[in-house]
């Protein structure tokens, strides 16, 4: 009911849905771009279209009286940055202790252009050893779903070629705050 709910709803706000689900039952589902504050309801909402059972990560934050129990109850689990704890392996034994989940990060990290795209949704996906799935929001042609998925290779740079060509034609909201899609270049 839910799903049919959310799929009349992006259609009335004139957006279609796609969806290349992935064989796996766990994987990482990338969300981007991520340029606006509308990102998130629409990707409430399409996560229901996609009738997916999406967690998420998000500053802990979010997750204080009064609204921390909404955010939980739609699949968010609280970060402490502030804390020096391996998110990854943290992550990656969640995965190996269910039979499903799908966790979905934004690699850009906020809605202001960056340099990089954050790399913790590569190193969670090579730590749970699941695949990565591409899931955008395409304000261009408001389209919403979720398409190509591959294996982490261990290779970052190869893995972000496939990514970036991915996402080439894709437009958030925001198209000039989009980041760019590459890792951190150290000096």
């Amino acid at each position: 009911m839910a799903s049919k709910l959310s799929l009349w709803l992006l259609k009335l706000l004139g957006w279609s849905v796609h969806a290349d689900y992935p064989q796996s039952k766990k994987y990482v589902i990338i969300a981007a771009p991520h340029t606006s504050n509308w990102d998130f309801p629409l990707g409430i909402i399409a996560q229901s279209a996609l009738n997916l059972n999406i967690q998420w990560i998000g500053k802990h934050t979010l997750f204080r009286w009064p609204y921390g129990w909404f955010f939980r109850a739609i699949g968010g689990t609280p970060v402490y940055r502030h804390e020096s704890l391996n998110l990854s392996q943290q992550l990656a034994a969640r995965f190996a202790s269910t039979e499903a989940m799908v966790l979905a990060l934004a690699p850009e990290g906020t809605r202001k252009k960056t340099d990089h795209w954050k790399t913790g949704f590569y190193h969670i996906a090579t730590a749970a050893n699941v695949p990565i799935v591409m899931g955008y929001l395409d304000f261009g042609r408001k389209q919403v779903g979720i398409g190509k998925s591959f294996m982490p290779s261990g290779d970052i740079n190869s893995d972000f070629e496939i990514i970036r060509d991915y996402y080439r034609n894709i437009r958030g909201r925001h198209p000039h705050q989009e980041s760019n899609i590459q890792i951190r270049q150290t000096h």
